[in-house]
């Protein structure tokens, strides 16, 4: 766990970390054909000294391994902007409900190393709870963003036990946050729904989602979960928007929905995530 305080002088941004870390040497595969890669198969190298290292986008932990690399890879490079969305989203939802962003408690659930928090944090949120199922995350943050989150876990939300539970339920977290980690096997439909069942009802909620994952014709259990939620009794829709994400090695965009709502029930029920 990592414990620090929402006002601790000097938390760095993006910026501010690009002037103090190397920049690394990063190269795409050539085009294969006219086969692109899927999104969660893609891969690039790091090439260090005499060697390069072949690594998946989505191994979230080597990447994360190396100071400036999630960052110059994914907002240099491939100009993502979900943090950014998403955090628009989430304050315009508490605006519409004439609540002021440092009023809540937020959780950052697939928080990884900052980005989004970094982006709620301008937009006025605090305090903010960070939770991600890789240790390598929170160390990025201890090493890129020290401050920036009130308390960080690390945790596997499919088997959260009771007394993690509690304590979470103890911040009396009234908003839910998640960027980029739904789908793809990151973020499975139940570790969601406890996710949203840590914080009280009417709280806000916001997320992105990949374009298909609304799509009727995408039958995977996740993508049929989410299309159930946002249209059950359970949430108040706010925001829909089909925005770019962040473009592909090909410069092709990729296209995201963001997602603004209150959470309206107490519990959403598990069994949502075996629709």
């Amino acid at each position: 766990m990592l414990h620090t305080g929402p006002n601790s002088p000097g938390r760095p941004s993006w910026s501010r970390l690009q002037e103090r870390t190397m920049r690394h040497r990063v190269r795409f595969p050539p085009p294969s054909g006219n086969e692109t890669p899927a999104q969660d198969e893609a891969y690039f190298y790091l090439v260090e000294e005499d060697a390069q290292k072949c690594i998946r986008f989505h191994d979230y932990g080597e990447i994360y391994g190396h100071a400036g690399l999630y960052e110059q890879l994914f907002y240099d490079r491939l100009k993502c902007q979900s943090p950014r969305k998403v955090a628009e989203v989430l304050t315009g939802v508490l605006r519409e409900e004439g609540a002021h962003p440092s009023e809540l408690r937020v959780l950052d659930f697939g928080a990884g190393n900052g980005m989004a928090a970094e982006a709620l944090n301008a937009s006025g949120v605090a305090p903010l709870v960070g939770v991600d199922i890789e240790p390598e995350a929170q160390k990025a943050v201890e090493r890129d963003r020290p401050g920036l989150y009130d308390q960080y876990y690390v945790a596997d939300f499919t088997q959260l036990d009771d007394d993690l539970r509690e304590e979470l339920l103890g911040w009396s977290i009234d908003c839910l946050c998640c960027v980029a980690a739904l789908g793809f096997g990151d973020v499975s439909s139940d570790a969601f729904l406890e996710a949203l069942n840590v914080t009280g009802p009417n709280s806000g909620v916001a997320f992105n989602i990949k374009e298909t994952f609304l799509d009727q014709s995408d039958t995977s259990g996740f993508s049929k979960m989410i299309r159930y939620l946002i249209l059950s009794e359970h949430l108040d829709l706010y925001h829909l928007e089909r925005y770019r994400h962040r473009l592909s090695m090909d410069g092709t965009p990729l296209h995201y929905f963001a997602i603004g709502a209150r959470k309206i029930s107490d519990v959403i029920p598990q069994d949502f995530a075996d629709v």
